[in-house]
């Protein structure tokens, strides 16, 4: 038999220890939540990624009626990057979500199994690790690779 144990590093800060790097961030990300189209859920999120040349460009969730054609903030962000941008590392990205009352969410959000993998493959498509930060009002958590997300993503089968 054999034991694989998995070790994740989150770094949890208040937004007043932020860099000024992650904090432009994370107000891109806010920002993005208030162009969202969330008719259905009334749950806006916002992403901002990084490229490697430091321009940011965000996205945020798109909804649909016929579930599930909508698409996450993060992948409309990075997908978006990636067609723009397809040179261009992306080192960073950063999550904001508001919830039905128009406040940001307290605890920060966790990207869904389809960003996580969407992210990982970002990560082997640069050969460097991306940096995922997650907002909420009580804190920002920050893991220094999307492979702390899902340490055993589909890329490892193949």
């Amino acid at each position: 038999m054999k034991e694989i144990v998995n070790e994740v590093h989150i770094v949890c800060k208040d937004e007043s220890e932020l860099s000024e790097s992650e904090h432009e961030l994370l107000k891109e990300a806010q920002a993005a939540t208030w162009r969202s189209y969330a008719p259905y859920s009334n749950f806006s999120v916002g992403a901002a990624v990084r490229l490697s040349d430091g321009s940011i460009v965000t996205g945020n969730n798109q909804e649909n009626c016929a579930f599930p054609s909508g698409l996450c903030a993060e992948r409309t962000a990075l997908f978006y990057a990636n067609s723009r941008y397809p040179d261009l590392a992306v080192e960073a990205i950063c999550i904001a979500a508001r919830g039905l009352d128009g406040e940001f969410t307290r605890v920060p959000i966790s990207p869904c199994g389809g960003c996580r993998q969407v992210m990982l493959e970002v990560e082997h498509r640069f050969g460097r690790p991306l940096k995922v930060m997650m907002y909420g009002t009580d804190g920002v958590y920050i893991l220094q690779s999307a492979r702390d997300l899902l340490p055993v993503g589909f890329e490892e089968l193949v």
